[in-house]
């Protein structure tokens, strides 16, 4: 396990949340922390949350399902000047559930790929590439244990993008010190999991942490699981 104080983690969707739980593990072992919200005020709870360790925190901002927004979101990190070492692409949609699997329409799809696959890739050219001029930096992208619910279709089929990314991107790594991998939270009570989830939001650590942890030769392109802490090669 390597140290990850002072390092410098961004975390879309950290406002609420798995996000929000990933930002509290994170500080709380010493690491900087970006948190990402739809809108400014939206940062405000976790930035409280995070005051009483003894890190550097920042808010940037910005809708992921529009391009425009999401190259303002860039800059925002950018313009801090520091060197992004963890990129956890937490931030996701779910359409709505439809009996009727056949009722999803082209803004089903398109709203879900737009957020889950379309903004992870972006926010991934954007930072990896200064990661691998650093030889260090640790990607998490956040995937979903579903399956055989075309009921929600939409949604595992960019889940499924995402996982093929991240083996493609993988790839490009060897012989680097970075890494990119997938985080399968569990199913989790929160807005997109649900009441009726299995576990509580709290229950993602201290797994999420266990992928920004590995060393330089470690996991890539793999699986973990947060709930089992399991990696899944």
């Amino acid at each position: 396990m390597i140290d990850l104080k002072n390092k410098n983690a961004f975390i879309t969707g950290s406002s609420r949340g798995i996000g929000q739980q990933i930002a509290q593990g994170l500080a709380k072992l010493g690491c900087n922390v970006i948190v990402h919200g739809r809108t400014k005020d939206s940062c405000t709870k976790t930035l409280a949350l995070l005051e009483e360790y003894p890190v550097n925190t920042y808010c940037v901002y910005g809708e992921l399902s529009d391009e425009v927004q999401v190259n303002r979101l860039i800059e925002q990190v950018q313009d801090l000047n520091i060197n992004i070492d963890i990129l956890y692409n937490n931030a996701a949609v779910m359409t709505p559930y439809h009996e009727d699997f056949w009722n999803h329409t082209w803004d089903d799809w398109m709203a879900s790929f737009k957020v889950n696959v379309m903004a992870m890739y972006s926010l991934c050219r954007a930072f990896m590439p200064q990661m691998i001029e650093n030889d260090f930096g640790r990607v998490i992208n956040i995937t979903s244990g579903i399956n055989r619910e075309p009921e929600l279709a939409p949604y595992g089929a960019s889940k499924w993008a995402v996982n093929k990314l991240t083996d493609d991107l993988a790839v490009k790594l060897e012989n680097t010190g970075v890494r990119i991998n997938l985080l399968d939270p569990g199913w989790l009570r929160t807005d997109l999991g649900g009441e009726y989830a299995e576990h509580s939001v709290e229950a993602v650590l201290p797994g999420a942490l266990e992928p920004a942890l590995i060393a330089n030769n470690g996991a890539n392109g793999a699986l973990f699981s947060a709930i089992d802490h399991s990696l899944n090669l």
